[in-house]
């Protein structure tokens, strides 16, 4: 906050009257008296302080997403056609949205039912998943368990396992996820024993590394187009985004 204010204030400076004296030629006399100059002027207008922060702060948010913006750009492919992530929703959809999800993060829980209320109200958004486990072993075992379904069992059954999992409250334990795999109609051997296979580990490495190339460190974090949106969005803010897109 302090570096923010420090930066704001020197922006405030701009609003000052002119001054006539070169800055880089002054004498220390001078120097003084334009800097007590500056603290009263700062003094009696400290609305000057306030517009500059939020001026620094505009243009810190603009940087940000233009920067959000080259990235989506530049890993384009990796996002929306790796070959391996869940593809739902309507496949040939004109708006495509991507989480980023762990399955025991608070947040991802609350957003599920919003993008799922997205995805069947609208009918025109294509929906990938990627399995971001990051929040410890618990994470990583549930993202195990839903890529190895996605493999062996096709997306239908990925599907069914991801809305289990993410609705899931207690222990992630391999005698927990053999009860979940046996509600779902699967082998349960099968599933525990594809979990810790190359193939499961290749597919959550190459998204972890995706992660990482587009700055991402928390969940959920989505992909709408090519917008980077960090964090829980409610279904109105979501939906008012898809409009926007469309160019409603």
């Amino acid at each position: 906050m302090l570096k923010s204010l420090t930066t704001a204030a020197a922006i405030a400076l701009t609003a000052l009257p002119a001054f006539a004296l070169d800055l880089d030629k002054m004498s220390e006399d001078e120097r003084a008296a334009f800097r007590a100059e500056v603290r009263a002027y700062l003094l009696d207008n400290p609305e000057v302080i306030m517009e500059a922060v939020g001026l620094l702060e505009q243009r810190e948010a603009e940087a940000a997403a233009s920067h959000d913006i080259a990235l989506v750009k530049a890993h384009s492919n990796a996002i929306f056609n790796d070959g391996f992530s869940y593809v739902g929703g309507n496949p040939e959809g004109d708006i495509t949205l991507v989480e980023f999800v762990d399955y025991r993060c608070g947040y991802c829980r609350r957003a599920h039912e919003e993008v799922k209320k997205l995805v069947e109200k609208d009918g025109n958004i294509r929906l990938i998943y990627k399995e971001f486990p990051i929040l410890g072993e618990g994470s990583l075992l549930s993202s195990r368990f839903a890529v190895a379904i996605k493999q062996l069992f096709g997306n239908e059954a990925y599907a069914e396992a991801h809305d289990t999992l993410i609705a899931f409250k207690g222990d992630v334990t391999p005698t927990a996820l053999t009860r979940i795999a046996d509600s779902l109609g699967h082998s349960a051997s099968d599933v525990l024993s594809h979990m810790n296979s190359d193939q499961v580990t290749d597919e959550i490495r190459q998204t972890r590394e995706l992660a990482n190339r587009l700055a991402i460190s928390g969940t959920p974090t989505f992909v709408m187009q090519d917008q980077l949106l960090r964090g829980y969005l409610p279904y109105d803010n979501m939906a008012a985004l898809v409009a926007e897109k469309r160019g409603n």
